[in-house]
Order: structure tokens, then C-alpha cells, then sequence
């Protein structure tokens, strides 16, 4: 296929939103606007395709226990939603 003189080759897209559209944005909010039912009653954020999880306590050891159970919620999100939680970027702040 040819637009504008370049070549390229189209693939089925079977999952996700297809990078490069118009609507790509806006698909991809929709497809990602639940991720915070996967932890009520804790503070994500999502800036574009940035996901950040805020806890708060007063003991480290509920901070430790709260943060590897939401993480692994919003891995079991990730995973229903055929998409992957990126460990190397993912940062641990103390």
C-alpha cells in the first residue's frame, strides 16, 4: 500500500489502540479510564501512558504489604487488558 509515495504494510490489530491515529489518544483513555476500580479507595494517576499509584500510612510495614498487593491489582488490570506492567520503569520511592 502507498500514501504519498511511501510503502508500508498494514497489520490487523487485534488488541489495544493503533498507534499513529487520529482517535489513538482518545481510544486509549477510554480503554484505560477503569484502571481505578482495579484499587478503590487509593490515588492513581494516569498521564498519558503513564500509570501512578500514590500510597500514604504511618507504618512502613502497611506501606510495604499495601504497595506489593496493589501493584500485583493493577498487574492482574494489566493482564485482562492484554497489556503489561513495565518493571523497568516502574520506581520505588522512599
Amino acid at each position: 500500500m502507498f500514501v504519498n509515495h511511501v510503502s508500508f504494510k498494514t497489520l490487523k490489530v487485534n488488541c489495544g489502540v493503533p498507534q499513529g491515529s487520529v482517535l489513538g489518544p482518545l481510544l486509549f483513555l477510554l480503554y484505560v479510564n477503569d484502571i481505578e476500580n482495579c484499587i478503590p479507595n487509593n490515588i492513581v494517576k494516569l498521564y498519558a501512558d503513564d500509570t501512578n499509584l500514590f500510597i500514604f500510612g504511618k507504618k512502613v510495614d502497611d506501606l510495604i504489604d499495601n504497595g506489593e498487593r496493589y501493584i500485583s491489582d493493577l498487574n492482574k488490570w494489566f493482564n485482562v487488558n492484554k497489556l503489561c506492567l513495565n518493571i523497568d520503569k516502574t520506581i520505588w520511592c522512599s
